[in-house]
């Protein structure tokens, strides 16, 4: 009988460490498939939105600006910044933007960043091209490097009549350090 309960409690302890392993990529696909936290939701690629889109003949007039936010975690010595704070926008246009990060420390660091959008409700339509988010970044002693993200506001912003307020989304990374 101890033995089936040390059997059940191993089983225990294992699944919890696995969950608990699987956890970080399980929350990055709840929170795209929900839109939870701001985390864009995808049900055509972004080259199948921008063909579709370019068929239409209506030019899209108005105006987004979109503000770029660093945050970096307390463990992690690093100066992270936007390149520039704002960037206007038509839905529809591609853009780029850059951030610049830097080891600040005297040894070599792996850091590991997240994103979000807001106003959430219009995180759907803010869809990256090519991003930093998510992939490990490894910086040398006071290395410093710029990290592009190419993005666009799909164009059926412009058309929703609840994004009609919205003149502005907010673009948020946050690094973190990985522990090696």
């Amino acid at each position: 009988k101890t033995q089936t309960t040390l059997m059940y409690l191993s089983t225990v302890v294992i699944g919890m460490v696995g969950l608990t392993y699987a956890s970080v990529p399980l929350y990055r696909r709840f929170c795209q498939a929900t839109g939870y936290g701001g985390t864009i939701q995808r049900k055509e690629s972004v080259e199948e939105k921008i063909a579709r889109h370019a068929k239409e003949d209506a030019p899209v007039t108005r105006e987004i600006v979109v503000q770029f936010n660093t945050d970096v975690s307390d463990k992690l010595q690093w100066r992270f910044t936007p390149c520039q704070r704002t960037v206007k926008v038509r839905p529809g246009e591609s853009s780029l933007a850059f951030f610049t990060a830097e080891n600040l420390s005297s040894e070599p660091i792996t850091g590991v960043s997240t994103y979000n959008v807001v106003p959430m409700q219009a995180a759907v339509y803010f869809n990256k091209i090519q991003c930093f988010c998510f992939e490990e970044q490894r910086l040398q002693p006071g290395e410093k490097i710029d990290m592009p993200v190419f993005f666009y506001v799909d164009p059926e912003f412009a058309t929703d009549p609840r994004m009609d307020d919205i003149t502005n989304l907010v673009l948020s990374y946050t690094f973190f350090k990985v522990d090696e």
